[in-house]
């Protein structure tokens, strides 16, 4: 079999992730490999896709290598996809699956994200592999590399493939018209809307006005498509203990200064690839020169999308998530899918809402899963990435729960005495009423506190 590895990452042939890839290969001279580092070449790819065109076409598989970057792919796939795409080439009937690596943040949706955009190219889809990052390192690991590899090709033999979701029928979505008149706005709150609105993009240009208008705050707009990225993160870790990216072109400056001083964030996007256009997604991943640190908590965030987001259940679930991880009240998000104008007016009026009370809610497993996963990173690489051990070490991120030692005792003392069985006898039955009554006496001072009405 024919065998396209594209290799994603931005390193090139330093990335772990595509080692996995030489592993396999090594393993498998029967099958032609054949490694092409389109992280690397991206902007060739901009001025000529025809080398890129001519091995596509000869492959029989094509398997994806890159490392998740914030809850996806490398802005280089994004874009990569987006030129296939364009170019229109016939990957219809090939076999495609992925291999990724990462500790597992959100690595469910990177891959179905690539899932998705194969479906949309007619092709084959097999379950890919994710790695954490220095899988290939264990004999167990190199162990499920080789399974992958097996299953893979013997799903390819049988037909096994990814089942592609259901999609109801699309329907031409009418140009949305601006209808609101402005309020009177106020300014004591700062309201930036980042958004990559291009000039043909009317609907989400039109929802942009609406809102402002509905707004009693003063708002900016960014556009990102103005501002002259260099390119996507490296993934150099330069950035990991003075927190400057190695980019001459400005954007952390421009980030800290210009959107993150800001009290609430608007995200403006249009769906496309089920995800938008990868100029977001160059803003994305280049905010790791904040590392892994939850900069902007407490930041109430809304969301404006022109889009079928109904269907788009990958880009509902990345949405969520990042408003947990990032301690983020997610105040609403808005589409041109129903009653526009109504959900335009909800959504100003839910942001105002969650500025005012300053709104926050418990994370949810998103939240909480994916901070974990942070957590015993950034303890492990503490050495290197100092910025994030000290804002961790701040910030009462470091929760691990082993240093509970008063609440360890407590439970280990009332194990041993429901051991008894005299205690197990008497304590019958009676276990949830010695639960619930601290919980019974927080109800009972919220009824003493209230004003007596009579």
């Amino acid at each position: 079999m024919k065998i396209l590895v594209l290799n994603a990452s931005p390193k090139g042939k330093n990335s772990t992730t595509v080692h996995t890839a030489l592993y396999l290969q090594a393993l498998h001279p029967e099958h032609t490999f054949t490694v092409l580092p389109v992280g690397q070449r991206i902007k060739g790819y901009e001025k000529d896709v025809s080398p890129l065109r001519s091995a596509l076409e000869q492959a029989d598989l094509l398997l994806f290598c890159y490392p998740v970057y914030t809850f996806i792919a490398p802005y280089q796939l994004h874009r990569l996809i987006e030129l296939i795409k364009a170019d229109g080439v016939d990957l219809s009937g090939k076999f495609a699956s992925q291999i990724t690596t990462s500790k597992h943040f959100y690595d469910v949706t990177a891959h179905r994200y690539v899932e998705e955009n194969c479906f949309d190219l007619g092709m084959k889809v097999v379950r890919g592999l994710s790695a954490d990052m220095d899988d290939l390192l264990t004999e167990q690991d190199q162990r499920e590399a080789r399974n992958f590899f097996d299953q893979l090709m013997f799903s390819c033999e049988h037909g096994l493939f990814v089942t592609p979701p259901a999609r109801a029928p699309r329907r031409e979505r009418a140009v949305y018209q601006p209808v609101l008149s402005p309020t009177p706005k106020r300014t004591d709150k700062d309201v930036v809307i980042v958004t990559n609105c291009a000039s043909e993009d009317a609907n989400l240009q039109n929802m942009i006005a609406d809102f402002r208008a509905a707004l009693p705050f003063e708002s900016r707009v960014v556009n990102l498509r103005d501002f002259p990225f260099d390119g996507g993160c490296l993934g150099c870790f330069g950035c990991a203990i003075t927190g400057k990216c190695v980019y001459q072109d400005g954007f952390d400056t421009f980030l800290r200064s210009t959107i993150q001083t800001a009290d609430a964030f608007v995200y403006a996007f249009t769906i496309s690839d089920h995800y938008t256009h990868s100029s977001f997604k160059c803003f994305d991943d280049r905010q790791f020169c904040n590392g892994h640190r939850t900069v902007t908590h407490g930041t109430p965030i809304a969301y404006l999308i022109s889009g079928d987001y109904q269907y788009e259940s990958n880009l509902r679930m990345i949405v969520e998530g990042r408003s947990e991880v990032g301690g983020n009240y997610l105040c609403g998000v808005a589409t041109d899918e129903g009653n526009t104008t109504a959900d335009i007016q909800t959504l100003a009026h839910s942001l105002v809402f969650a500025l005012e009370k300053k709104l926050s809610r418990p994370a949810n497993f998103y939240g909480v899963g994916g901070m974990k996963i942070f957590r015993d990173l950034i303890y492990i690489m503490q050495g290197m990435m100092k910025a994030d051990h000290k804002f961790y070490k701040a910030h009462g991120i470091y929760d691990f729960p082993q240093k509970q030692k008063k609440r360890i005792l407590q439970m280990k003392l009332v194990g041993a005495m429901l051991a008894i069985p005299s205690v197990q006898k008497k304590m019958k039955g009676q276990m949830n009423q010695y639960i619930i009554r601290p919980y019974q006496k927080v109800v009972e001072e919220a009824k003493a506190s209230l004003p007596d009405r009579r």
